[in-house]
């Protein structure tokens, strides 16, 4: 067994459930012991370890010219309750291995490689992804951090100072040109490099996601009592809603637009009792931005019309709603480069889900590698992707900061 691949089922054996399944909820016990194993494994590298005021990790491989906007690499080691042992963590502990591999070859890098592990790159704890690059990259300010509280009510100024995280969260925004470009490799969490038989993917564009929280209020009553004209039944409109948004998805015009609706909470949730309340909630992402915004007009304009003509009250509250990102041309270029040199095969993408990569790219020319897993699995204890796949993902990491780092 490679270093590699030991440390990731080392890693995967800090959760909250047992194995075969990972969970790592954002400052819960676990997620702080992962923090400390992986600073335990940098300094043993011999890296700089630093920790940003909302928890991101920043392990530096400083380089002759440290004064240089550094190269960048990472992903996130949080995970879901009841998830795999893969996701996100390819990135941080193959971006470590890359860089290892790298120094102990001899390579002296002009420009500073810093490998980052994001806070909070799943939404488990506060209902937001990404929170930690959307902070670097500005996207979210530090007044709506510091409002964010988890289904406990626990603030994240409460838990980030629980977990030893000090300082202003405005410190958190990168500042302009702070790094010459980011790298993720990650999973692919689909099935098209497996089904091509292809070792890498190149992602060109990631989705832009948009999600919202509809509330539904109707009037209950007695399902014996209540005949059907003079109901006002919320989970019936809220029927239609997820059906509207099937079909908007269906119609956008676009072949990348997908919409879902994850969650449906009905009140009071008795089989004898009209529904009268209703909490639900929307996912609705595109590569194109303009296609995904017609679609959500059109969700929003059908919404109103079916609550009105069901007599339901309608609160809407936009939970996020964020451009796309297009990789860089060069750097997609430079990672088709180094498959050609690495004798690996490679097929362009677009990356459906989304991840820090897309808020790294607000800041600085950024581009994804992924990998395949097994029958695309992902957010499940079985998501698996085998050492040969993740050896030629971290190779061709590697060369990529090897070339940015050199100049």
């Amino acid at each position: 067994m490679s270093r590699l691949d030991r440390e990731i089922d080392e890693l995967s054996a800090i959760s909250a459930h047992p194995a075969p399944a990972v969970t790592r909820v954002l400052f819960s016990p676990e997620d702080l012991s992962a923090r400390e194993w992986l600073m335990v494994l940098a300094k043993e590298a011999g890296f700089q370890v630093r920790q940003d005021p909302v928890g991101n990790l920043f392990i530096r491989w400083e380089g002759s010219e440290p004064c240089l906007p550094a190269v960048a690499t990472g992903s996130h080691t949080d995970a879901i309750p009841n998830a795999g042992k893969y996701d996100g963590v390819v990135g941080v502990l193959g971006g470590l291995e890359a860089m290892r591999v790298l120094k102990e070859s001899g390579h002296v890098p002009k420009r500073s490689i810093e490998l980052i592990m994001f806070t909070a790159e799943e939404p488990t704890r506060f209902g937001i992804g990404c929170l930690g690059s959307r902070l670097m990259a500005g996207t979210t300010s530090p007044e709506q951090a510091q409002a964010l509280r988890d289904s406990e009510g626990r603030s994240l100024e409460e838990l980030r100072a629980a977990a030893g995280c000090r300082g202003n969260l405005g410190a958190v925004k990168l500042s302009t040109g702070a790094y010459k470009a980011f790298v993720e490799l990650h999973i692919e969490q689909g099935p098209l490099l497996e089904e091509a038989k292809r070792d890498i993917g190149v992602v060109e564009k990631i989705a832009a996601p948009s999600a919202f929280r509809l509330l539904l209020k109707g009037s209950g009553g007695h399902a014996g009592a209540v005949l059907m004209p003079q109901r006002r039944d919320a989970f019936l409109a809220a029927a239609e809603i997820a059906l509207l948004v099937e079909k908007a998805a269906l119609e956008s015009g676009s072949p990348d637009t997908v919409g879902t609706t994850g969650l449906v909470e009905v009140k009071p949730g008795a089989i004898n009792s009209i529904p009268c309340d209703v909490k639900m909630e929307v996912d609705f992402r595109d590569t194109d931005k303009e296609a995904r915004d017609k679609a959500l007009a059109r969700i929003g304009d059908g919404t109103h019309a079916i609550c009105k003509r069901r007599k339901i009250e309608i609160g809407w509250q936009v939970i996020n709603q964020d451009p796309p990102a297009l990789c860089d041309p060069s750097l997609v270029a430079l990672v088709e480069s180094q498959a050609v040199a690495g004798r690996c095969t490679y097929q362009r993408m677009i990356s459906r889900a989304y991840h820090d990569s897309l808020f790294m790219a607000r800041v600085c020319p950024t581009v994804m590698i992924f990998i395949p897993c097994y029958k695309g699995y992902s957010h499940r204890p079985d998501e698996y992707s085998s050492p040969e796949a993740i050896a030629k993902g971290v190779k061709v990491l590697a060369g990529c900061l090897k070339e940015l780092s050199a100049k």
